[in-house]
């Protein structure tokens, strides 16, 4: 199978470390995803990640009259290294090169974020990690999903999660949800489709980055999106090739 896109974004969430788990790292879990991570990095996919940290920590869960809003933001900074550091175990354990970067020096654990470094990594194959966020509070994930995908020049960003793309309503819940086959960065602002934060979608307009929402919970699904199958939702502007590509492929 012949991959679409040479170097790839994808956004992990934390809650997808957890299984069936209400909280933390579930082996299971973190296997099948690194396996799925390891299949498309073998078909010479240069592959980046960003990793959330709610499984662990969530800042807006917080008691305020305990701990501040800062304070909670850099706690689930902290969780994403946690996270980033069980992938690249898990990989590396699968003979997977890695290499885990953080927006705060953690000098112990990774390498600082460099973006020429990163993109070096990425050119001689290995899988890059980004945890730490965007080393700001008030950033979410999302939005250091973006950032570093218009740094490190992704052609598209993936962002995974446990439904087959974006809905009208959320499908888990709602039957009668129906599955958009393609927005644009625009609709889904004026919209307020909740996919990814309004900074990261802003973000991914300005610079022409399309976004595919998929179902990273579907065994194979990974390979399948890259290689322009399986279900999805696109976000991206009609102009762009991405768009054009996947319509005269009749997904849209």
């Amino acid at each position: 199978m012949k991959i679409l896109f040479k170097r790839v974004m994808l956004k992990l969430s934390g809650e997808a470390l957890m299984g069936e788990g209400k909280f933390g790292i579930d082996s299971n879990a973190l296997i099948s995803i690194s396996k799925e991570i390891k299949e498309v990095s073998q078909l010479g996919c240069q592959l980046a990640i960003v990793i959330g940290g709610g499984n662990i920590f969530r800042g807006i869960t917080r008691d305020e009259n305990v701990i501040d809003e800062i304070s909670g933001d850099y706690m689930g900074m902290l969780a994403t290294v946690i996270n980033g550091l069980a992938l690249q175990s898990c990989l590396e354990k699968m003979n997977a090169v890695t290499r885990v970067q953080s927006a705060f020096e953690m000098r112990q654990f990774c390498e600082p974020y460099i973006r020429r470094r990163a993109i070096r990594h990425l050119e001689k194959g290995r899988i890059v990690i980004f945890v730490g966020g965007t080393g700001n509070p008030y950033f979410t994930t999302d939005t250091a999903a973006a950032l570093k995908a218009v740094e490190i020049n992704a052609e598209v960003i993936l962002k995974a999660t446990k439904v087959d793309g974006v809905y009208t309503d959320d499908p888990l819940k709602n039957r009668n949800a129906k599955r958009y086959k393609a927005l644009t960065h625009k609709e889904v602002l004026t919209k307020d489709i909740k996919v990814m934060d309004n900074t990261a979608i802003t973000l991914c307009m300005n610079n022409d980055i399309p976004i595919i929402v998929f179902n990273l919970f579907r065994r194979g699904n990974l390979k399948k999106i890259l290689c322009g199958q399986g279900i999805k939702t696109i976000i991206a502007s009609k102009e762009s090739e991405v768009y054009k590509a996947f319509k005269k492929r009749g997904d849209i």
